[in-house]
């Protein structure tokens, strides 16, 4: 366990490294939840996110022969970066281990940040897969592992997030909403509230896909789940640290999971009516708001926006995911009859005036008397979905719906 003392050391150390971010007041979401809603602005870090702090404490603290000899770390990008710049900023060598699955744009990040101080290896399609190569490789040039989120150094690091927010604002914060990918960030950021503001209800923020923090504390024992969605890489992780799970286990008041089509609905929100652009981790704070709207009336409430590195190339998925959690986008296999007219029925008898289709794939004809369509439709109010499968019943239109059939939907739609 760490202290807060180790912490101050900490802020010591990356006083002219890091950024101190803002912690900005946030017009629209005060309004719409009747609360004081304050950003901690880590999108805006050197490196995108916060994990820059951790990484630099860990690398800064190892002995001169340590650093002579380099280092290896595993990260799916946001802890990359950290090491990146600080393999720069230190005159280190370092080995940087990345899932096959991690966007683009962070690996180029990585390699800018790093310049001719780091080396990129792509291994395994999940930062666990990653994990384990660097960790080989780690022990077999007996090189320093500098581990994104499961040691101490690199727990207080990320702590200095909580000193800074108690530094900038001096009332009392009723809740604090930290994301929780290894569990890095909320293990040094709750140990600086108990320690300085024991009255701040404390939320870890995760995505459903890859609850392993909260399956961890249920179970009262740190958890390997078996699957895991990958689309919040930089909070998808199989298992969260032994170090900060019985830190997090301990100091946070609640962990919840959030599904990851409403992060999406989050992300655009972001971009559209407040020009921020969050990666799908950066987006978790904010999307619980939702989910605490009672309690957080009247209250000061702060949400710590962790990351920005969002690759550009994802949008059309965020947009997919994000319809499809708010019941406006739906995939059906229906069998057509195969005769003239039988689409122009659909489109005038079935779709309202204002549903669109989106997506069409309709099979070579053969001699049978109905052939397979998909069909995608997107719906401008999620209520009128009911009143599109009445009129296909109506009509015998035969339909498989597809969102509901996520293996046929990956095979036929991918």
């Amino acid at each position: 366990m760490i202290a807060l003392q180790d912490v101050k050391l900490a802020n010591k150390a990356l006083e002219n490294v890091v950024f101190r971010t803002p912690l900005m007041k946030n017009n629209n979401l005060s309004d719409k939840y009747g609360a004081n809603i304050l950003l901690k602005r880590e999108d805006l870090q050197i490196v995108r996110s916060y994990k820059l702090r951790g990484a630099y404490n860990k690398m800064f603290h190892l002995t001169q022969e340590l650093q002579s000899n380099g280092v290896v770390c595993a990260s799916a990008g946001n802890h990359a970066q950290g090491v990146a710049y600080s393999c720069n900023l230190l005159g280190i060598k370092g080995t940087i281990f990345m899932p096959l699955t991690t966007p683009k744009q962070k690996i180029k990040q990585v390699q800018l940040f790093g310049k001719q101080w780091v080396d990129v290896v792509l291994r395994g399609d999940t930062f666990d897969d990653a994990y384990a190569e660097a960790l080989k490789f780690s022990q077999e040039k007996h090189q320093a592992f500098i581990h994104p989120f499961d040691d101490n150094l690199v727990i207080a690091g990320q702590g200095t997030v909580g000193l800074e927010i108690l530094n900038d604002y001096k009332e009392k914060i009723d809740y604090l909403f930290i994301p929780i990918g290894g569990g890095g960030l909320a293990a040094g950021v709750s140990t600086v509230f108990k320690a300085l503001s024991p009255s701040t209800k404390l939320i870890g923020v995760e995505p459903a896909g890859a609850s392993s923090m909260k399956e961890s504390i249920k179970n009262n024992v740190n958890t390997t789940l078996e699957h895991i969605d990958k689309f919040v890489d930089g909070a998808a992780v199989k298992r969260v640290g032994d170090l900060t799970f019985e830190i997090c286990k301990e100091k946070l008041d609640d962990v919840i999971s959030i599904p990851e089509g409403k992060v999406c609905t989050t992300i655009l929100s972001l971009y559209n009516e407040e020009a921020i652009v969050v990666e799908p981790a950066g987006a978790l704070t904010i999307t619980a708001l939702d989910f605490f709207a009672e309690d957080i009336k009247g209250k000061n409430v702060v949400c710590v926006v962790s990351g920005s590195n969002n690759d550009i190339m994802r949008t059309e998925e965020i947009k997919e995911r994000s319809l499809f959690y708010e019941g406006l986008k739906h995939y059906f296999l229906i069998q057509f009859p195969q005769r003239p007219g039988a689409l122009r029925l659909f489109v005038t008898e079935v779709l309202g005036e204002n549903d669109d289709i989106t997506y069409f794939q309709f099979s070579k004809k053969n001699n049978r008397e109905s052939g397979p369509v998909i069909v995608g439709v997107e719906l401008k109010d999620p209520k009128d979905f009911d009143s599109l499968i009445q009129k296909m019943k109506e009509l015998n239109f035969t339909y498989e719906y597809l969102n509901e059939n996520q293996a046929l939907f990956t095979t036929l739609i991918g």
